[in-house]
């Protein structure tokens, strides 16, 4: 990101004006000088602070929401974003925690936030704002600026999504598959393994390239997720971290660099796996730096931007044009309380390709990935199947909902064997099922699943 200006004819706005014709003349000498030279530095100054926000005047007429400014908080240059417009001031948020500017600190016009992603990035960390945070040096920068609150592609401009992937966890290629492109949801409340199971999702074979958004998670699971659960994956990864004791600017950022990264890769051919942990931790900076900005909540607290900005992040995710790769999207969702019909969940939902359930007293069971089966849907999982496949599937899927839904009268022993084959069937298989279905952090499945699965079960036996 760079800012042209020529400090020979930088004009400063820092000092507060006496009156409306100070500023008026002042501003139309603004203009008059942005014309003649090009090349003009505009500045504004504080005239409100709060400890979420700054209101800041003479920028008005020379910003849109979105733009970025900088300042010298005497720590050395800090930045800003606009969040509100109104006629005579405008609403900036600083990207840092502790920010410390006084009445008439003068604030400085930077334009859009963009980044110029390099295939050198691959194997590195960055913070939101696509700094190097990994102390490997500085970041390589390409040829290109993309800003990173880019609209999604031309939907007619898209090729189709038709190629599967393989991704060796058991559980998904047997009933969620996924293909190159689609966008897939993990839901789950807290400490169901979530996490656990994006780390094995980052380390299948069948990407050319992996981009990371581990957005409000603790410190020290930043490392633990590189170290432990990525591991050798890292060399083809770009990891983008803002962990929760950052500002709610860096978490809201962090998804959108990751986007941006993973849609340079994607552009240049590549079939790139986009990973964010969590898109509800995204909605919640969202959240706060909206009714900072003076928003009104809507539902349960969340703004109406939030379901607005949602569907512009997750359909940048997706094919590309028909000469590029595409972004195959995995957006972890972290639903509060358990309930997966609280509004993040419900408007994720209905936006991506599918979603895979992560359940409680499944993982109570010593089931990991705890997948609920019978609530976890792909849908493209027609164009991932074969016809026997799908089948399969059906069946598999119509023995576990048996089994499950007699699970009470069973345990209370008001069924006898014999009443039903088909239930009698299921009691013997599923649980096979379920064994076969578990599987270790670090174990990636190589063969084929169906084939695998018939020989565990002998299904058709």
């Amino acid at each position: 990101m760079t800012t042209k200006a020529n400090p020979s004819v930088a004009i400063s706005q820092s000092q507060p004006a006496q009156g409306s014709d100070r500023l008026q003349r002042l501003a139309t000498a603004l203009v008059a000088a942005r014309r003649q030279l090009g090349l003009v530095r505009v500045g504004g100054f504080v005239v409100r602070a709060s400890p979420s926000h700054y209101t800041v005047a003479g920028l008005e007429s020379h910003v849109q929401i979105g733009d970025c400014v900088e300042f010298d908080c005497g720590t050395g240059q800090a930045m800003g974003q606009v969040v509100r417009l109104d006629a005579d001031n405008v609403t900036v948020e600083s990207f840092g925690v502790s920010v410390n500017l006084g009445l008439g600190h003068p604030v400085w016009r930077r334009g859009p936030l963009t980044l110029a992603p390099a295939p050198s990035w691959k194997g590195r960390i960055i913070d939101a704002l696509a700094k190097p945070i990994d102390g490997a040096g500085p970041l390589e920068e390409g040829p290109q600026e993309r800003r990173s609150d880019a609209s999604p592609p031309d939907p007619l401009q898209r090729h189709r999504v038709d190629r599967p992937v393989r991704t060796g966890i058991k559980v998904i290629d047997l009933f969620t598959p996924l293909c190159a492109g689609q966008r897939l949801g993990i839901f789950a409340g807290s400490g169901v393994g979530k996490s656990t199971l994006l780390g094995m999702l980052a380390r299948s074979r069948g990407f050319d390239a992996t981009v990371i958004a581990l957005v409000g998670e603790r410190g020290r699971e930043v490392r633990e997720f590189i170290d432990d659960i990525l591991g050798a994956g890292m060399s083809s990864a770009v990891v983008v971290v803002a962990t929760g004791d950052e500002s709610p600017m860096m978490r809201r950022q962090a998804p959108r660099t990751a986007m941006t990264v993973a849609e340079h890769f994607r552009d240049q051919g590549e079939n790139v796996l986009l990973i964010v942990d969590s898109i509800t931790r995204y909605a919640h900076a969202m959240r706060e730096v909206a009714l900072a900005g003076g928003e009104p909540p809507v539902a349960r607290g969340y703004t109406p931007s939030v379901f607005t900005e949602l569907p512009r992040l997750l359909e940048r995710a997706g094919p590309g044009a028909t000469a590029q790769g595409a972004i195959t999207g995995l957006f972890s969702v972290l639903v509060d309380g358990d309930d997966h019909n609280e509004p993040i969940a419900d408007a994720v939902r209905g936006i991506l390709d599918g979603h895979i359930v992560l359940d409680r007293e499944v993982a109570s069971r010593g089931q990991f990935p705890a997948v609920d089966v019978l609530r976890s849907v792909s849908r493209l999982a027609d164009k991932a199947w074969s016809e026997e496949q799908r089948s399969i599937a059906k069946h598999l899927k119509s023995m576990i909902a048996e089994f499950e839904g007699t699970r009470e009268l069973r345990l209370l022993g008001a069924y006898k064997s014999g009443t039903s084959a088909d239930l009698d069937r299921a009691v013997t298989l599923v649980p096979r099922i379920y064994e076969f279905l578990g599987q270790a952090p670090k174990v990636v499945s190589e063969s084929d699943v169906f084939q695998d699965l018939a020989k565990c079960v002998a299904i058709g036996g």
